[in-house]
């Protein structure tokens, strides 16, 4: 990116682009159990001011785009904006995070519009407990999603689950999701974000999931799949995909952060532990001024993180992830 902070180590070339608040589960992690108000349809960004603005991300030193939510299958015309994407010169990647459940309806039409890789959230292989993480979501229609994306011929597939309280119980049963299939099982740290939300006792460290696999299995360093940013991996012998793990708070990334981040509303984010937003959907229509603040959002990230003080009062799901 065009800018002369000289903390990163990489290029801040990495965009994160919400395009709804709303989702079709209450994942108790994302949101506190009352719920979020969702924002109404005006006050969420148009697809055509969405596309817009990563164009002139692009301009600015973007090459990668993750569309994320809340759920971003929910929102009408998902598969319309991924080809706007796709059809931006300079963008070179396109991905999508999912829960999966709406993946079995949606996936071949996404293929067809230019998506190649997705990322299905799968916190548990357990249906009461899925039940309970998700309040009320059905572990079948997950696994009906991650079934689609293979379908399709996605690729990378990569399935994300969350470390919380008794995912230890089911370390074997997310291994043998790895062994037929190419499929990237990435293990991650819970990053206290909402304030409203607290889960401290549930949450399990990285490394003591990892040394529990070790004592089961023969695990060997793994090259990661294309796009494992800070991920480090490992396969099971014999097995055709890999077990992953992203220490988010135990093993602290910040200074090889490469991302923004835009709200479904117009907020970009520099950082997503940090309350600090600037809103940005006035200048949508003026795209120097835009570009501007795309460079200044990356020269102005820190690189250095408290969570205590910089923890914001977004949920998880009107941020994007």
């Amino acid at each position: 990116m065009d800018t002369t902070d000289k903390r990163a180590r990489g290029r801040v070339d990495y965009l994160r682009l919400s395009i709804t608040d709303r989702c079709n589960l209450r994942c108790g992690y994302c949101m506190p159990a009352e719920g979020v108000a969702p924002r109404r349809h005006d006050e969420i960004l148009s697809y055509e001011e969405l596309a817009t603005f990563a164009r002139v991300a692009v301009e600015a030193g973007i090459s990668k785009v993750r569309v994320t939510g809340g759920e971003p299958l929910v929102r009408k015309g998902c598969a319309a904006f991924i080809a706007m994407l796709a059809g931006t010169l300079g963008i070179a990647d396109i991905a999508l995070t999912t829960n999966g459940l709406l993946l079995p309806r949606y996936a071949p039409e996404l293929r067809v519009a230019g998506l190649r890789r997705v990322n299905v959230s799968l916190d548990s292989l357990d249906q009461q407990r899925y039940a309970r993480i998700t309040r009320g979501g059905e572990l079948a229609a997950a696994l009906a999603g991650l079934d689609a994306a293979f379908a399709v011929g996605f690729a990378p597939v990569k399935l994300n689950a969350l470390l919380l309280r008794g995912i230890e119980d089911e370390l074997d049963a997310f291994v043998g999701l790895t062994r037929e299939r190419e499929l990237h099982v990435r293990f991650i740290e819970h990053m206290p974000l909402d304030r409203r939300v607290s889960m401290v006792d549930e949450l399990v460290p990285a490394p003591e999931v990892l040394e529990r696999l070790r004592v089961g299995y023969d695990l060997q360093p793994a090259e990661g799949p294309y796009g494992h940013g800070p991920a480090s991996y490992w396969r099971v012998p014999g097995a055709k995909g890999t077990i992953g793990f992203i220490a988010g708070v135990s093993e602290h990334f910040c200074q090889t952060c490469n991302r923004l981040r835009l709200t479904a509303d117009g907020r970009l984010k520099n950082c997503l532990f940090s309350g600090e937003e600037v809103d940005v959907r006035s200048l949508i229509s003026r795209p120097a001024e835009l570009r501007a603040a795309i460079v200044a959002a990356a020269a102005a990230k820190s690189y250095d993180r408290n969570v205590e003080a910089r923890a914001n009062e977004r949920a998880m799901s009107q941020i994007g992830g």
